[in-house]
């Protein structure tokens, strides 16, 4: 069973359903009808939310279980040899999950994870404004929806260099001190992109794809790294 059946969202571990259901050798559509016909019990858990996953292609609807709902879930079911081995990997997940947590805390209370940060959104303050710029630039030469572009460069940054399993609501937070600085330097890829493109008066088309492969060249060099994985007792 793959070990991301127990990831990070937003500051908690979390489960699908959807790995659950391969865990436990049961179909994904009888787990889900197990959790609503309990549904009330498993809100006493905390709330259940809703998210997809792909299967072959295809998204398929699953709901995200915190541990103790997990669990829950482990007890209606009827003990065999798979369901016990299974229960007590999810055990192991959800203990090695907050293991990370802790490290992670432990980590950003550091000097030199501190000293980062601060940089880092000094960085990002130089990057945005040069991005509010862009946007202004790329509005004048037609586009429809130029503010799609704060998405874009931040989806670039964080799809080239990072590996991310869960969901955040601030990447950053979540991040050593390490990958604060490559995405730093990865801001100043595209600040100083942005900035030439403008200058020389390219289309702003043109420029997107040009700090695109800018971006990508960098992330050849410093490779991807795991975001809340081992990569933490490496620094």
């Amino acid at each position: 069973m793959n070990a991301n059946v127990v990831s990070l969202h937003n500051g908690e571990g979390r489960a699908g359903t959807f790995l659950i259901s391969k865990g436990f050798k049961r179909s994904h559509d009888q787990i889900k009808r197990l959790v609503r016909k309990y549904e009330q019990d498993f809100l006493e858990f905390g709330p259940l939310h809703l998210s997809k996953v792909r299967s072959k292609g295809r998204p398929v609807e699953e709901l995200l279980l915190n541990e103790d709902q997990t669990l829950f879930l482990g007890t209606l079911l009827r003990n065999s040899d798979p369901v016990i081995e299974f229960k007590k990997r999810l055990v192991k997940l959800f203990s090695e999950c907050r293991k990370k947590l802790l490290e992670l805390e432990n980590h950003k209370q550091t000097e030199k994870y501190q000293i980062t940060r601060d940089a880092g959104k000094i960085l990002r303050i130089e990057a945005t404004d040069t991005m509010k710029e862009f946007v202004e630039y790329a509005r004048y030469q037609g586009s429809k929806n130029p503010e799609n572009y704060y998405m874009l460069f931040t989806k670039m940054v964080n799809g080239l260099l990072f590996i991310v399993e869960g969901k955040f609501k601030n990447l950053r937070e979540v991040m050593t001190t390490q990958q604060l600085m490559t995405t730093g330097t990865a801001e100043q890829v595209i600040t100083k992109g942005i900035t030439e493109g403008m200058k020389n008066k390219v289309f702003y088309k043109d420029v997107y794809i040009d700090v695109k492969s800018r971006v990508m060249a960098f992330a050849g060099l410093t490779g991807q790294s795991k975001v809340i994985e081992d990569h933490l007792r490496l620094e």
